[in-house]
């Protein structure tokens, strides 16, 4: 966790130091990971609608910290729901940060829902996109679903018909 602003604390006032200990923090990390050939990961989480005093708030500010630590085995987990309500353009914070891409979330904005559920997001257009991008990593579904987790993921199903597999990412044509 990136760490939270201090109650009654003014972000600026604390950005500085709070920085410097989280880069710190995060170099000591990624070595002891190293040691075990693992990658971490940080997650930019807004600030506008899940938590006010979170440190760490948009895929800029990550990539800035990222460079800073300059450790390889250290990524950006970009979290769709976060990244469209602290900036939205998705398209173009894909583009931009797919090198530091080490794991993708999804969920619906606003209401943190399915990806086929009413809402901002354009969820095929996006998995085409990052598709395109070569991105061959796991998209973790970070969602409250409206009804139980088999219905929940219903949309995967229809999303993979809709691309000619079968559940589980085969193609139909290799059967």
């Amino acid at each position: 966790m990136a760490g939270r602003v201090p109650l009654g604390t003014d972000r600026a006032a604390v950005a500085g130091e709070m920085e410097t200990t989280f880069i710190e923090n995060l170099r000591y990390t990624a070595d002891l990971l190293s040691q075990e050939d693992m990658m971490g990961l940080l997650e930019p989480i807004n600030s506008r609608i899940t938590d006010p005093r979170y440190y760490l708030n948009t895929p800029h500010q990550a990539a800035a910290i990222l460079e800073k630590v300059g450790r390889p085995n250290l990524k950006l987990q970009l979290d769709l729901f976060h990244c469209q309500i602290m900036d939205g353009n998705l398209s173009r914070n894909l583009e931009t940060y797919f090198p530091l891409i080490g794991h993708i979330q999804i969920a619906q904005v606003p209401g943190r829902h399915e990806p086929d559920s009413p809402g901002e997001l354009n969820f095929p257009y996006i998995f085409e996109l990052l598709e395109s991008l070569g991105y061959t990593g796991y998209v973790g579904c970070e969602y409250a679903p409206k009804g139980d987790t088999l219905e929940g993921l219903g949309w995967l199903r229809s999303y993979w018909e809709s691309r000619g597999l079968q559940h589980g990412g085969t193609s139909k044509a290799a059967k």
